[in-house]
């Protein structure tokens, strides 16, 4: 079994500790977390917690007891998918916000993989495994985009060599909390587990709990638009680590809008999830050599935020 911790700041108290922890564990299904509290995995200040409604304190500790993984068989579902691109290699798909890229406990159905079965059969590369097949680079459930799925081992290998080497093109768009008052900037700051919230990632200096295993982290951002209380920023990739953009946002004191796990628990946007959208995805053909680029239009709730916001 996995234990985490959450130390409880000003950010999220007054939420209610599902929503915390939903935010956090965000590979699992709301129904495993609920039976975390049922089964009496989840504890407060020491205390087990059977309440999912509980409001969170600033200064409590909250612990989670993870069981340990069952062996999962990814399934193939008939789950429309927006494939913009295809052929005997790869493929690149638009995902939407709210599908989770690959199966994890408790979360076996619903996923791009399910859907990417049905569609491929057994045309998919191995090097993930069962669980992920095809997977070379995944995007967070709440946000969409694109992402390219390899179909051969052989593609897989040069796209992963191509994630490697930092190659591929990944810009993405992002509205972010407050005015970013320099019109363009870079983060060069390495991400790591936070040693205060077990469940979500930080950046991490020399000195402090964790940073020998943190990766260097780069993110080239600049200013699209400002709204006075938001700012809408293109932010493109260097490197590709666990909610980069999200953690560099953040660090820099402007977190993305909706995103529960680093920023405010509320916002009177109506963003409904975190907007980050995967734009643009541009690699070079791992078996013809061709550079390919692709682009995904804003989503409408993006869209829709960001009317939102112009209007106030």
């Amino acid at each position: 079994m996995r234990r985490e911790e959450i130390n409880i700041t000003e950010e999220t108290q007054g939420t209610r500790l599902d929503l915390v922890l939903s935010a956090g564990l965000e590979d699992y299904s709301r129904s495993f977390i609920q039976k975390l509290f049922e089964k009496g995995g989840v504890s407060v200040n020491g205390k087990p917690c059977t309440s999912k409604k509980y409001k969170c304190a600033a200064g409590d500790l909250v612990e989670i007891v993870i069981p340990e993984p069952e062996r999962l068989e990814a399934a193939a579902e008939d789950i429309p998918i927006d494939i913009v691109y295809e052929d005997e290699h790869l493929l690149v798909v638009d995902k939407p916000a709210g599908m989770v890229v690959h199966p994890a406990q408790g979360n076996y159905s619903g996923t791009l993989v399910n859907a990417l079965m049905y569609h491929c059969g057994d045309q998919l590369s191995s090097i993930n495994g069962v669980i992920r097949p095809g997977i070379v680079h995944r995007i967070d459930k709440d946000t969409s985009g694109l992402l390219v799925v390899a179909k051969t081992d052989r593609a897989h290998a040069g796209l992963a060599a191509q994630l490697e080497e930092h190659s591929i093109n990944r810009i993405y768009k992002a509205i972010v909390l407050d005015n970013i008052k320099e019109d363009e900037g870079t983060v060069d700051a390495a991400i790591g587990r936070d040693p205060k919230n077990r469940l979500r990632n930080a950046v991490l200096k020399e000195g402090m709990s964790g940073y020998e295993s943190a990766r260097r982290a780069v993110t080239h951002y600049k200013v699209l638009q400002r709204f006075g209380r938001y700012t809408l920023v293109e932010a493109k990739l260097e490197t590709g680590r666990t909610h980069q953009i999200r953690v560099h946002m953040a660090y820099i004191r402007h977190p993305l809008l909706g995103d529960e796990l680093y920023g405010p628990a509320k916002n009177k946007a109506g963003a409904k999830r975190q907007m980050l959208h995967a734009q643009v995805l541009g690699f070079v053909h791992p078996v013809t050599g061709t550079y390919m680029e692709f682009e995904s239009p804003l989503p409408e709730d993006f869209t829709k935020v960001l009317h939102k916001i112009s209007e106030t």
